[in-house]
């Protein structure tokens, strides 16, 4: 028949080995949670690296963009695919819908670079009255994600008329990516959309 010292021994033995497995556990999701995030991918690299190397400097190849827009240049959502002869580009990805009685909407998002420049460029307003500007202005704080710190800019011109736009500079090139704020989307909504792009932006260097 066992003591009650000998049987208090074997509680306080089993409330080790508890206290351990629970110790180990606890280590094991910490190591989880500490795991490094998926690293972004680009799923049409192709034709991004043949955009870098064309302009010999660095793009951006988006990861993400919202569904249905897919960022493959010559695919269905490219609008448009522009560069300029001071190798600057524009590369636009749009998806619309309209029609009677429905309610409409609009996905548009651009990215643009600017080789060898860090200065804001300048644009026209247009019109009778037309004015140089700032091409991107009246800035709103920072949002920094996957080692980039971008400028959000509310004010912008051209084909980022009525977008939000993030404004980043890496080895003395200026580069933006920017989102059409329309139904369905909000600001903020855009905002979010603007900083998991950010997050999924994949760098790719000219060959």
């Amino acid at each position: 028949m066992a003591t009650i010292p000998a049987v208090k021994g074997l509680l306080t033995a089993a409330l080790l080995v508890c206290a351990a497995a629970l110790l180990t556990s606890g280590c094991g999701e910490a190591k989880k949670a500490a795991a490094a995030p998926a690293k972004p991918t680009c799923a049409y690299a192709r034709g991004w690296q043949k955009l870098a190397n064309r302009i010999n400097a660095p793009v951006y190849c988006p990861g993400w963009l919202p569904d249905p827009l897919q960022g493959q240049i010559g695919g269905e959502w490219n609008n448009i695919n522009s560069v300029s002869t001071d190798r600057s580009y524009l590369e636009s990805f749009v998806w619309k819908e309209t029609g009677g009685g429905a309610a409409g909407g609009e996905l548009h998002v651009n990215l643009r670079a600017y080789p060898g420049v860090t200065k804001i460029p300048t644009c026209r307003t247009g019109g009778a009255d037309s004015q140089n500007v700032p091409c991107f202005a009246d800035a709103r704080g920072w949002v920094t994600a996957n080692g980039i710190r971008a400028r959000l800019y509310t004010v912008n011109q051209d084909a980022d008329a009525w977008h939000a736009l993030l404004l980043w500079r890496r080895a003395g090139t200026l580069y933006t990516l920017s989102e059409h704020v329309a139904p369905p989307l909000t600001f903020a909504h855009v905002v979010r959309y603007l900083k998991r792009e950010l997050a999924s932006l994949v760098l790719i260097k000219p060959a």
